[in-house]
């Protein structure tokens, strides 16, 4: 995944913008403050003008972003960055100078909420938090570096902040020459639009592989919000081979699933009580039981990872040659006609190779289409009007000499299929319930000889490959209403670009799951700024002091501004390694367990430091506890409760929403910020260390809380799987609560 990892990488740059800026203005202000004069609400005003400007753009930037794309806005963002560097460089007062710094905030505003939201639809699932730590990373660099740059003109006759602050805008062309340049779209946002040639050609470059047919089908199912999902159990194996001109059959009780690929069609047979992820949808699990106000999506998460098959990989090897349904005759002709451009300049007159008749061998020509709006855009030759979404005929579980069948998952050992349960209606139509269908093994292939060919209710040969699966089953993203009453033959699906809307979908807001996934999102953003990283990192300065560094430092002949630079800039040089710790982390042991592992780490440090801010002892064994503490509590911080929120903000919203929700989100944690930054000062005057940090220590167990009843555990798995969750969790909830 070269290609993903390397646009991650450049996102990320944004994100050294801001934590450059952050240390700068923070090493410049003793500068500004002498040279133009200011008091110290000026001085404090001249901080804030970042944040408040990081506040107001965020109102506006996920909406804003929904509509124009991802892309346009970091590059607005890197030409923020660039500007306010100027406007600081020249600023003859405090006025121009709070100026440029609210220009900066709407740099920094953007990247933040948008480069994780970015990363998150650009990368695979396998290793979407580990590219999603890299703005921390990023963030914790750009603080290092502007440090060392500041200590070094601090060592200078007469240091210019003006210079200090204005640097800002060499990094950021760099920035903007990268997102011009060199970063795609969101292929996910470029599908909610209906730009579906280029959406392919982006997946392509980040996938590093021509065939993405099954990430291109996942994607269009992206675009639901809400709807009814149940929980379905199925064994499934492979379709018996069908020859030309022959109809395939399934028995009564089963039925046939289509994948997004050419070449392969699979039976599943319903079973009940075998699948994990179905028994905890119904009944709830143990640890629901023991735990009576855990979230039911909490559970239905962890059933899904209980269950990972065990390859060393999110990808499953269930499905290695699951078959087709959207597949073309020609495979040149697969996406070159299913785009937004191609529905204005040719119409909707596109029929399948059946010859544009209304009839049952649609079912069986190698097309998805309809009567008046399908998507054979991607698969068929512009003929003449009506068509209808169609199988493919032939199945077989190798396709050629042996060979699997490329990408055919979806991520986290999820399935992406679809099924059609066909019937003879009125005037001789077909009619039926047309499903998308996600699977997920639990279990291993019947064919290593045991399992589940004995398992109840799987009455299935012992010949071949059977695998034991739990499926998410709901309507097709693109099935809407208003196709269902032009009455189509067979199958059918609106193009996307039908779908898109040029405004946010404010009404989603109220969708359950959105609602849901809303309450974990700003909840998780308000905990994290509640719990002190910010009073920590303020106070780190006045701890290292205590231990005698500064002194160390001063009789190396350095001004206590100078050592000042430097301690900060040896304390983040602390941090890249644990970002690094848990960048590999992420993707193993996931979210959830890296946040109830070192939560109560940061309970503990804050313990150790109120109590030795209470208790008097030796100063030099005092300073060397405070000292292992702080360094403790900010190493476990970044490597995890520091990058996870954002983490969880963009993966657990709808793509049509994406942007809006994580605006939402981002706009509670830049009023939590400005909360905790103005107050703390007024804290350290009233209560003292002992009571801030007392404060941060019960926000911290409250995290803990608050993390282990509702957060859930996203590694590994589809951003739409996802999503699909939180809506059925959401149901499951109000059903708890209605009981």
């Amino acid at each position: 995944m070269k290609g993903a990892a390397l646009v991650a990488i450049a996102a990320c740059i944004g994100n050294l913008l801001q934590g450059w800026d952050n240390a700068t203005i923070a090493g410049a202000v003793i500068y500004v403050k002498k040279d133009l004069e200011l008091q110290t609400s000026v001085e404090g005003l001249v901080v804030a003008m970042s944040l408040i400007g990081a506040a107001v753009i965020t109102t506006c930037s996920g909406p804003v972003s929904d509509c124009i794309g991802r892309r346009p806005m970091l590059i607005m963002s890197s030409v923020f960055y660039f500007v306010s560097g100027l406007v600081m460089i020249w600023s003859p007062n405090v006025y121009v100078l709070c100026l440029g710094r609210l220009i900066d905030g709407f740099g920094i505003g953007l990247a933040v909420t948008l480069i994780p939201l970015y990363i998150s639809e650009t990368a695979p699932p396998d290793i979407r938090g580990m590219l999603n730590t890299l703005p921390q990373f990023a963030g914790s660099a750009g603080m290092f570096l502007s440090y060392c740059m500041i200590f070094g003109m601090s060592l200078t006759a007469s240091p210019s902040w003006r210079l200090m602050l204005g640097i800002l805008s060499i990094p950021s062309l760099v920035y903007f020459v990268l997102t011009v340049f060199y970063l795609p779209e969101s292929p996910r946002w470029l599908v909610s639009k209906g730009k579906m040639v280029e959406a392919k050609r982006v997946l392509q470059r980040l996938r590093g592989r021509e065939d993405v047919s099954g990430e291109m089908a996942l994607l269009a199912e992206g675009l639901a919000i809400g709807g009814e999902t149940s929980i379905e159990e199925y064994i499934i194996g492979p379709a018996d081979e069908v020859a030309d001109g022959q109809e395939p059959t399934v028995d009564k009780d089963k039925i046939r699933l289509y994948g997004p690929e050419e070449g392969l069609s699979w039976v599943a047979k319903p079973v009940t009580g075998q699948s994990s992820l179905a028994l905890v949808s119904r009944q709830g699990s143990m640890v629901n039981q023991g735990a009576p106000l855990m979230d039911p999506l909490v559970t239905l998460f962890g059933s899904v990872h209980e269950k990972l098959p065990e390859t060393g990989s999110a990808r499953s090897m269930l499905f290695p040659n699951f078959g087709s349904m959207f597949s073309a005759a020609d495979p040149h002709l697969r996406t070159e006609q299913w785009d937004e451009e191609s529905v204005q300049r040719e119409g909707e007159g596109y029929a399948s190779e059946a010859g544009g008749e209304d009839s049952d061998d649609n079912l069986h020509s190698p097309l998805i289409s309809r009567q008046t709006t399908s998507m054979e855009k991607e698969m068929a030759r512009p003929t003449s009007h009506g068509s209808a979404l169609s199988m493919r005929r032939r199945s077989s579980l190798m396709q050629g000499a042996g060979e699997a069948v490329e990408g055919t998952g979806i991520g986290g050992g999820w399935q992406l299929a679809w099924r059609w349960s066909g019937r003879e209606g009125e005037n001789g139509k077909k009619e039926g319930g047309f499903k998308r269908i996600y699977l997920h093994q639990e279990g291993v292939p019947g064919s290593r000889r045991g399992s589940i060919v004995s398992l109840p209710g799987g009455d299935v040969p012992v010949e071949g490959e059977y695998i034991q699966a739990a499926a998410l089953v709901s309507q097709p993203a693109l099935f809407s209403k208003e196709l269902m009453d032009q009455h189509p033959v067979g199958p059918a699906m609106v193009h996307p670009s039908q779908t898109a809307t040029k405004a946010p979908i404010w009404s989603a807001l109220r969708e359950p799951g959105v609602k849901h996934a809303l309450f974990v999102g700003i909840g998780i953003q308000l905990l994290q700024q509640f719990a002190g990283i910010n009073g920590v990192l303020y106070y780190t300065p006045q701890i290292l002091e205590d231990a005698g560094v500064s002194v160390l430092l001063a009789n190396l002949g350095l001004s206590t501004n100078s050592a000042s630079f430097l301690i900060s800039a040896f304390t983040n040089l602390l941090m890249l390694p644990c970002i690094g710790l848990g960048m590999w982390l992420m993707d193993i042991s996931g979210r959830r367990t890296l946040l109830l592992t070192t939560i109560p780490v940061l309970v503990l440090s804050l313990v150790v430091l109120v109590t030795f801010e209470l208790v008097t002892v030796s100063s030099i064994v005092s300073a060397a506890i405070l000292t292992a503490c702080v360094i403790i509590f900010i190493c476990c911080f970044v490597s995890a409760y520091g990058p996870i929120p954002n983490i969880l903000c963009s993966e657990i919203f709808p793509t049509r929403i994406r942007g809006l929700c994580i605006a939402i989100c981002s706009m509670a944690y830049w009023i939590a910020d400005i909360i905790v930054t103005y107050t703390l000062p007024d804290l350290l005057t009233s209560i003292g260390l002992a009571g801030i940090f007392g404060i941060y220590a019960v926000v911290c167990v409250l995290s803990w809380i608050f993390v282990f009843l509702k957060v859930p555990e996203t590694k590994g798995m589809p951003l739409e799987v996802i999503t699909e969750f939180f809506s059925v969790g959401a149901r499951q909830a109000a059903a708890a609560k209605n009981e």
